[in-house]
């Protein structure tokens, strides 16, 4: 085995998508450097991989890395993985990289499955231009509006509708997928605005959201009156307002009062 850094991407949930080759190189390096020894020890257990290892995780990394290092300096074979995906998004392993390159010493990666990525395409939304924003920030949300581009968050099930009604405030206009469960048996994408997904269930399990690209331009008075013909035939007008809103990209007070004035029309 030749000595270096192999960053290895581990499956996301279905262990079918774990590569030969990431399983060829995790049983031949010399250490595992895993986010969590204990997590990889049940991936371990199943393609039989029974090579040493030693815990890189966020809170040790800065201190680990240079002994890593000069590991792969006397000779050694060193893999990095996290706990599901590939190291280094959102996940330990940066920093091991940074100082392996600063080092001079090889790095090479073993591809596997990343959420953002998987779930950006199950989205649909435009995927020449994205932004990964990394966990949902609420501080910064009215900052990453202004990108206007596809932007992907990842996301705890415990903060989801708090993080939907967010972005019916700061995103009413920008369409919403709440990917779940990726390449697992309840994989699901639920999209729509986020005042039309503030209704829903709460999702559980692991998360990504994808935010649609922003529209190049403001809606017409008429597509505007469009909408609001469309809504108030079977919504009442006080839970029309929201909806108006989101797929109008106005605020609810103008939504309100144009669904007022529609009711006015009929009368």
């Amino acid at each position: 085995m030749q000595s270096g850094l192999y960053i290895v991407g581990t499956p996301i949930g279905n262990l079918s998508d774990m590569s030969p080759r990431a399983v060829d190189i995790l049983q031949h390096v010399d250490l595992i450097a895993a986010e969590d020894t204990r997590v990889f020890g049940k991936l371990a257990a199943h393609f039989d991989i029974q090579t040493p290892r030693v815990s890189c995780h966020d809170h040790n990394e800065r201190d680990v890395v240079d002994d890593l290092v000069a590991k792969i300096q006397s000779g050694m074979a060193i893999a990095a993985v996290s706990d599901a995906g590939m190291p280094g998004i959102s996940d330990p392993g940066f920093r091991l990289v940074r100082a392996a390159r600063a080092a001079g010493v090889p790095v090479w990666v073993v591809p596997g499955p990343t959420a953002a990525i998987s779930a950006l395409v199950l989205s649909g939304f435009p995927t020449d231009r994205f932004t990964f924003c990394g966990f949902f920030d609420p501080k910064k949300v009215r900052d990453d509006n202004r990108i206007r581009h596809t932007i992907i968050y990842y996301e705890s099930p415990n903060r989801i509708m708090e993080t939907i009604a967010t972005l019916a405030t700061v995103m009413p206009e920008r369409r919403v997928a709440i990917v779940r469960e990726i390449t697992k048996i309840h994989e699901q994408a639920i999209i729509g605005y986020p005042a039309e997904l503030m209704s829903m269930t709460p999702p559980r399990g692991e998360i990504v959201i994808v935010i649609d690209a922003a529209p190049d331009k403001k809606m017409t008075d008429a597509e505007i009156s469009d909408i609001v013909n469309d809504i108030v035939a079977t919504s009442s007008t006080k839970s029309a307002a929201a909806a108006v809103a989101a797929r109008a990209g106005i605020s609810k007070k103008e939504a309100y009062r144009r669904l007022i004035t529609k009711g006015e029309d009929n009368d």
